[in-house]
């Protein structure tokens, strides 16, 4: 799990948001992105996408029925580990982080969970599904797929999502945390999991759930640009072009895309 190239593999599924539609149209919307000529495919270290020996597109991935869509997920990235490739998954919802998780777990090796979002996404169930875009880190936590779990940004904590953390042992570091200066520490392998309504909707109103008091795209940036730690995997989700139709939250998440890349090499 340790070795491999960083590959984009595009997941478009959003039948497990609780809220609205959207996430599953992001992949080729955060593609068209990535190569619009109102900006280039350099990352801010100076390393440039246009060089593919470093990076691989392996498309996105198709399922015959929503029934089998976790186990199919789950098996497209378990491919992409197989071929030697650092699974970066752009959503989609962001209960795909799950099967992607359980893909990564079984490849070998403990690893951290950093997650960005404004959510824990700790419910036990949501509208009677345990298995919705609200849940999936209370089903890695359950299942004990990763060592730890540090969620940064979060800051819509109900009652039950606070008892589940503790429950868990998540290390939350809400926004009134990040605010006094607190950034998380991580080391050793990591799985980086980012909901792009981490960001404040003011520089990312093209996502579903608007949560205003969030981060800076460039807060964000600089979290990833300092992180420890050897990236072996990561997931970008939650776009929803429905809500963006000016096309400028699709070049946050390309631009996010871009430094997450950049550091799965380091």
């Amino acid at each position: 799990m340790m070795s491999g190239i960083p590959t984009l593999l595009g997941v478009p599924y959003d039948a497990g948001s609780s809220y609205m539609r959207g996430p599953s149209q992001a992949p080729p919307r955060i593609r068209e992105a990535l190569y619009s000529p109102s900006s280039n495919l350099s990352t801010e270290s100076g390393r440039s996408l246009a060089d593919t020996t470093w990076w691989h597109d392996a498309g996105d991935l198709a399922w015959s029925s929503s029934v089998t869509a976790r186990a199919d997920i789950e098996a497209g990235v378990a491919t992409v580990l197989r071929a030697d490739g650092r699974p970066l998954v752009l959503g989609g919802d962001h209960s795909l982080t799950y099967p992607v998780v359980r893909a990564v777990a079984a490849a070998g090796g403990p690893f951290t969970l950093l997650h960005f979002d404004a959510h824990a996404d700790l419910y036990d169930e949501l509208d009677g599904d345990r298995f919705s875009h609200a849940c999936p880190f209370a089903r890695i936590m359950e299942e004990g797929l990763v060592t730890r779990l540090v969620q940064v940004g979060i800051r819509t904590l109900t009652a039950h999502q606070r008892e589940q953390a503790a429950r868990f042992g998540v290390e939350v570091i809400d926004m009134r945390a990040v605010a006094a200066g607190v950034r998380p520490q991580v080391s050793g392998p990591v799985y980086v999991s980012l909901d792009l309504d981490v960001l404040d909707p003011a520089f990312a109103p093209g996502v579903s759930h608007w949560e205003p008091g969030g981060l800076s795209t460039r807060e964000l940036l600089t979290m990833l640009q300092a992180m420890d730690g050897d990236v072996v995997a990561a997931d970008l989700v939650e776009y929803n072009p429905l809500r963006d139709p000016t096309g400028m939250t699709g070049m946050v998440a390309a631009k996010v895309l871009k430094e997450l890349l950049d550091a799965m090499t380091r």
